[in-house]
């Protein structure tokens, strides 16, 4: 019985997830759905899934993401997937679900995003936009 083998990197505002797995097949949606949702619960909440590893994976795992990334966003909390190899960004272009994962070429521009979607959070949550008036 195969499973998802992974290295976890916690940073100060997000945890970072590296698959060590080459290919990643249908059966291991259960096991990559209990993984997001363990690190989306325990702080820091934020994801960056890096597949720098991964060269195969089949369309479930693919629609697992893509539900995991939207708990994630309802949760006001980021989830960014990064390093995604040739062979597996073709075979994500030929699905509706290329739109809509928040991915990037590096890790570096994953934490990027993240930092940015933090502050956008701050910004939008902040109770001091309050503005006054002078008669």
């Amino acid at each position: 019985m195969s499973q998802i083998q992974y290295q976890t990197a916690p940073k100060e505002k997000f945890t970072v997830v590296t698959l060590l797995n080459t290919s990643l097949s249908s059966n291991l949606v259960p096991e990559l759905n209990e993984i997001t949702n363990t690190i989306g619960a325990t702080p820091p909440k934020n994801l960056v899934l890096n597949f720098k590893h991964v060269t195969n994976w089949e369309l479930p795992i693919i629609e697992q993401l893509a539900d995991a990334q939207q708990r994630f966003y309802d949760n006001n909390t980021s989830f960014v997937i990064c390093c995604l190899s040739d062979s597996l960004q073709n075979l994500l272009d030929t699905t509706e679900f290329a739109s809509l994962l928040n991915m990037t070429p590096t890790e570096s521009e994953a934490w990027d995003i993240i930092q940015m979607e933090e502050i956008e959070r701050e910004l939008l949550d902040s109770d001091d936009m309050e503005f006054s008036t002078q008669e």
